[in-house]
């Protein structure tokens, strides 16, 4: 396993070993001792699956209070993944990182609480698979505009498929101050 700092603080990605033979693959996609290895020993509570078709975009999402960790693996196909620096006073504040995930690759995302997080399918259909540091909270469910312009977002699709809830969502400038600020975080 080999896990890379992005440009974004605790924001990692992690490339798993993939053991291939005549048979197909193996890799593991999460082991507590391995990946606290690189500081990624997270306690997780919820696994979450979804299944999307291409150019379905979903996000971008975060809790709070309640924030979620999210450690993300594309189980099938392709998506471009995407998360943003939501916490206020933060030297990197609205910043984005996105990275391309795949089934292909077996390259995972590490997302610490205090970023925003979406993602679009870029291939036929992708299974979309993350483990959470929180159980999902509705009352504490927020979510930006996917094409914000401040962001400035770089996403692979023009027209995307999105929720109601996705395509309603306010820009970053619009999110009451107090959704910003997490305690604890940093």
């Amino acid at each position: 396993m080999t896990v890379s700092e992005t440009a974004l603080p605790g924001v990692r990605l992690i490339d798993l070993d993939v053991y291939e033979d005549a048979r197909g693959a193996f890799a593991e996609l999460w082991n507590v001792r391995d990946h606290g290895r690189h500081g990624l020993g997270a306690t997780f509570v919820q696994d979450n699956l979804s299944r999307s078709r291409e150019g379905v975009l979903r996000g971008l999402h975060f809790q709070n209070p309640r924030p979620q960790g999210k450690l993300i693996s594309v189980l099938n196909g392709e998506v471009y993944d995407v998360v943003v620096d939501v916490r206020a006073g933060s030297d990197t504040f609205g910043e984005w990182h996105g990275t391309v995930l795949s089934a292909e690759t077996a390259r995972q995302l590490y997302v610490p609480e205090g970023y925003a997080h979406g993602f679009a399918v870029t291939s036929g259909e992708a299974l979309f698979h993350y483990k959470c540091t929180d159980f999902y909270h509705p009352e504490a469910d927020r979510t930006i505009r996917w094409n914000d312009p401040r962001l400035d977002i770089d996403w692979p699709v023009d027209d995307p498929v999105l929720s109601e809830k996705d395509a309603g969502a306010p820009a970053l400038s619009e999110m009451p101050r107090k959704a910003l600020h997490f305690d604890g975080v940093r």
